[in-house]
């Protein structure tokens, strides 16, 4: 099989996950947490503060964050969350218990997300989706949060898009995420060297489907978490095993 072929098969995957119809997405597998992430009616802002809070612990235990917010606070509208001082919103991510590796650090960036929201948008977060925008534009709003970097940014907008089936004018901009599972697939389906850096996974991301990269992202990402293990690999229970050149099936 060609890189190309490979690649086919993985478009195809990644647009029957986006056509699929809108499900509740189990971003902590707690139903009332994952509640909150998933009204971005009421609460969109739980969503993007979610995205903020992913960085360097486990995600799940990040995007658990915006829901014990919301019991240490009280309630979590958003007129609340803009009245808390950068001194209290370090002390509700502090106490009773961390809810982050990095609390200091990282209640800068909750701060950061909440004054972003509330002086930019109104404090209605769904204000940075919301008008058609291209792919390139929603990535920029969310590098104006402190500590949000390129990947958090394309991962969010990716998320809109393929969970939430938010419309853009383009995708060219959504990029890949390179983590632990997407690098160890590409480099079992033949696709990069097992020593590629994050950036040559995601421009042969892009190279190999230009006008929405990150589209591979979530299939090769559930390759790697169900069937493609670092040891015990399910070669034989996967979708792509007659076209990678790595299979033991």
């Amino acid at each position: 099989m060609t890189d190309q072929e490979i690649t086919n098969r993985l478009v195809k995957h990644g647009q029957e996950h986006m056509r699929s119809s809108q499900k509740i997405a189990a971003f902590t597998g707690v139903d009332t947490y994952d509640a909150l992430l998933n009204d971005l009616e009421q609460f969109p802002h739980a969503f993007v503060i979610a995205c903020v809070m992913d960085r360097q612990i486990k995600a799940e235990l990040a995007w658990a964050i915006p829901y014990k917010l919301k019991e240490r606070i009280g309630d979590f509208e958003f007129a609340t969350l803009y009245k808390l001082s950068k001194e209290q919103a370090k002390s509700y991510l502090n106490s009773p218990t961390p809810l982050h590796r990095f609390p200091d650090k990282m209640s800068d960036c909750l701060y950061s997300a909440i004054q972003v929201i509330g002086d930019d948008y109104s404090g209605d977060a769904s204000l940075m989706w919301s008008d058609l925008p291209s792919s390139a534009d929603v990535i920029y709003r969310f590098l104006q949060i402190h500590g949000v970097g390129p990947k958090i940014a394309t991962m969010a907008v990716n998320i809109l898009a393929r969970n939430f089936k938010i419309k853009f004018k383009d995708y060219y901009s959504i990029d890949i995420s390179a983590d632990v599972h997407v690098k160890r697939v590409f480099h079992r389906l033949g696709l990069t060297e097992q020593s590629a850096s994050t950036d040559e996974i995601i421009y042969r991301a892009r190279a190999l489907h230009p006008e929405f990269p990150g589209l591979l992202d979530y299939p090769c990402w559930e390759v790697g978490r169900r069937w493609c293990r670092p040891n015990n690999t399910l070669c034989n229970e996967c979708y792509l095993a007659n076209v990678c050149p790595s299979s033991t099936s």
